[in-house]
């Protein structure tokens, strides 16, 4: 649908305008790539029907979330935690006490 491809592209969009290296897996037209991410989409995070919807966040075998999941992350600005990535040197990190 338009709604997840305009998902995917802002995700697609802030890592390419960020410089992090990524790797767009197909999933509507590789059936081996829809089942990895049905197996490796956490049971909670997934929608009653048991199908997850795109954009899954992945670092390598690591769920990192959904696209709300990112929004929030990078809303809040810890998009680098969130991926499970260190910041690039010269980052603000913002620590609450």
């Amino acid at each position: 649908s338009n709604q997840i491809k305009k998902k995917q592209q802002e995700v697609v969009g802030f890592l390419e305008a960020n410089k992090i290296d990524f790797q767009q897996m197909d999933i509507a037209g590789d059936e081996d790539n829809r089942k990895w991410m049905r197996e490796n989409v956490p049971g909670e995070k997934k929608p009653q029907n048991g199908i997850p919807l795109p954009p899954q966040i992945f670092n390598e075998e690591q769920y990192c979330g959904d696209f709300e999941s990112f929004f929030s992350a990078k809303e809040e600005n810890i998009i680098y935690s969130f991926l499970g990535l260190a910041p690039p040197p010269g980052t603000k990190v913002c620590t609450a006490v």
